[in-house]
């Protein structure tokens, strides 16, 4: 592809990929911008965010390969005070929702200074978005949803407007579009391609962001960067399919130490299941899970 820059250069090649959580943080959390940051922020909470401060993400060239919690993620602090952890996952992990609350737990705890007294303390936003499917969400027709600590019978009663956590799945977006600003955000994150730099319908924090991605990927430091972030990716995902075909090969070694039919069968089948249940944990998609263990839905949701 040929694509002219924002400096007027033209750029030969493909686009790094929004969805590594490097090339993210790039777009999203550097200093510079914090136009497109806090138009994109004011789109997934649906309120005007007008201004934002990028000042408190920094790391090194080292973490790229590593998955130390936080580094990769976005804070962001509003004008009033709010402050935001944005995050990009890529690779299914254990205790995601536990990740997420933690994530949030530090925003809210950093929120208040010594001697500050609790009214102090200021909302605090996690943003998650996933390029993989929880299994929690399955029969929610939603690809963005917001989640607050509510009355369990009483839902319309919300206990504290201090906490919020939005989730993004990026595989639910086809199914379930909201025909707004935000589709054209998570359409840019998934293939960034698609964004028509000309079309005056495209609004200008989209374009800039592409304007961004288009730099960075012309820039040969960066792409190394996002290679080596992008292979670390890979390799935790290979890890991952190579305990799924473990798991499976175990199943049939214990059936045939049984030494019979039935209880290789018998074997085979508590290791699948055992299997399964792991990948329920790693928030593995349903559909997987059903291809790899030939288990069915029911049996699976059994198992949680």
């Amino acid at each position: 592809i040929n694509i002219t820059n924002a400096k007027g250069m033209m750029y030969i090649g493909s686009l790094l990929e929004p969805t590594v959580d490097y090339v993210f943080k790039r777009i999203f959390g550097h200093i510079g911008s914090e136009k497109i940051t806090s138009k994109f922020l004011s789109d997934i909470l649906d309120e005007k965010i007008e201004d934002v401060n990028l000042d408190c993400n920094t790391f090194l060239d080292k973490d790229i390969t590593d998955d130390k919690v936080g580094i990769l993620d976005v804070k962001v602090k509003f004008k009033d005070g709010v402050t935001c952890d944005l995050e990009m996952q890529v690779v299914g992990k254990n205790y995601i929702y536990n990740r997420i609350l933690f994530y949030w737990s530090k925003l809210y705890a950093q929120n208040i200074k010594t001697g500050n007294d609790y009214q102090n303390l200021k909302r605090c936003i996690a943003v998650l978005i996933t390029d993989f499917e929880l299994n929690n969400l399955s029969d929610i027709p939603k690809y963005l949803t917001k989640w607050q600590i509510k009355e369990k019978k009483y839902g319309q009663y919300v206990l504290t407007d201090l906490m919020e956590i939005c989730i993004i799945e990026l595989p639910k977006v086809e199914r379930y579009k909201e025909n707004g600003e935000i589709d054209n955000w998570v359409e840019f994150i998934k293939n960034p391609e698609v964004i028509d730099m000309s079309d005056k319908k495209t609004n200008d924090a989209i374009k800039e962001a592409k304007k961004v991605l288009i730099e960075i990927s012309n820039d040969e430091h960066e792409r190394e960067l996002a290679d080596l972030r992008q292979k670390y990716i890979m390799d935790q995902k290979a890890i991952e399919d190579r305990g799924i075909e473990i798991g499976i090969e175990r199943g049939i070694e214990i059936g045939k130490e049984q030494g019979m039919e039935q209880g290789m069968q018998l074997g085979q089948k508590r290791a699948i299941e055992k299997l399964a249940k792991k990948m329920l944990n790693e928030n593995i998609e349903i559909e997987i899970i059903m291809k790899v263990t030939n288990l069915s839905k029911e049996e699976i949701m059994k198992l949680k």
